[in-house]
């Protein structure tokens, strides 16, 4: 099963401290860090994501994260490769990264990978590996951890596993959003599946997975009461705010152009924004559908 790259950059994208109890061995706390998915321009490759540290603590190390849910051989020689490309790249726009690890989600780190001999001190110094594999849990992981392994469960074990998650989270940051992070991830694997599947799946009600974030804007604008206008306003905020975090500051054109679709066109903007890669994608986009 191969995560998508969205749950990743949902999970991260104005949470870049949910990222920290996975990575407590590298970092107490991590205040002020800024999440982006950064394209790789000769390629086009993006990453999954990189958290930078606050510009006043350039001693902190940068993260950067790739997720990596299936056995591929090439994987080590590539993540190899492509930091060192960020690096470049952030080099020659004047944002030096100076100290950094990288951080790889997967199910295991026994999957091939490839050989790591050509890149066995890269592999031995920088990278950290998150495993998800309930065997490969250790008994003190987060809760997201354990959340992100419902990626790999069988579909009989989730509803407990849910359950049990969400008792551990209580008390932590995670505390009130846990049902937000299990919807993700439900759909994120189960995307074919009606509603009522996932929340069985999720052991979460129809009504609060339809009202959650994740759900409104990740999958849809959920179930909203009141009038058109309402729903029409919600969904153009919801747009602005994920268009900033995706292709950086709108022009007043632009914003003008997006206030000014109908409910069915933002709904459309709403799935399509989640694959732009920058201000380009955003202006073809409404080259088409905004007049």
């Amino acid at each position: 099963m191969v995560a998508s790259d969205k749950l990743f950059y949902w999970l991260f994208q104005q949470h870049a401290e949910r990222l920290q109890p996975l990575v407590a061995g590298l970092l107490p706390r991590m205040e002020g860090y800024v999440f982006s998915a950064p394209v790789l321009k000769e390629r086009e490759y993006r990453l999954d994501g990189l958290f930078l540290p606050p510009a006043d603590q350039p001693e902190l190390p940068a993260l950067i994260l790739e997720a990596q849910m299936a056995a591929d051989p090439a994987f080590l020689l590539r993540l190899n490769a492509e930091t060192a490309r960020l690096l470049q790249q952030q080099d020659r726009q004047g944002r030096p990264i100076r100290h950094w690890q990288v951080v790889v989600i997967c199910p295991s780190q026994g999957l091939n990978f490839g050989d790591p001999t050509p890149v066995q001190e890269f592999v031995d110094r920088r990278v950290v590996w998150i495993e998800l594999q309930p065997e490969r849990l250790p008994p003190s992981a987060p809760p997201l951890q354990k959340a992100l392994g419902m990626l790999l469960l069988p579909e009989d074990q989730l509803p407990a596993c849910s359950k049990a998650i969400r008792a551990e989270a209580v008390g932590t940051d995670l505390a009130a959003e846990i049902d937000d992070v299990i919807a993700a991830i439900l759909v994120s694997r189960f995307s074919g599946r009606t509603v009522p599947e996932i929340c069985a799946m999720g052991g979460i009600t129809v009504d609060d997975f339809t009202s959650s974030v994740a759900y409104r804007e990740i999958f849809g604008l959920g179930h909203q009461e009141g009038r058109q206008e309402g729903r029409q306003t919600e969904a153009v905020g919801i747009s602005l705010r994920l268009l900033e975090h995706r292709c950086g500051s709108l022009t007043p054109s632009q914003q003008a152009r997006i206030q000014a679709l109908s409910l069915s066109a933002l709904e459309t903007l709403l799935v399509a924004l989640l694959d732009f890669r920058g201000p380009d994608d955003l202006n073809t986009w409404l080259s088409r559908h905004a007049g």
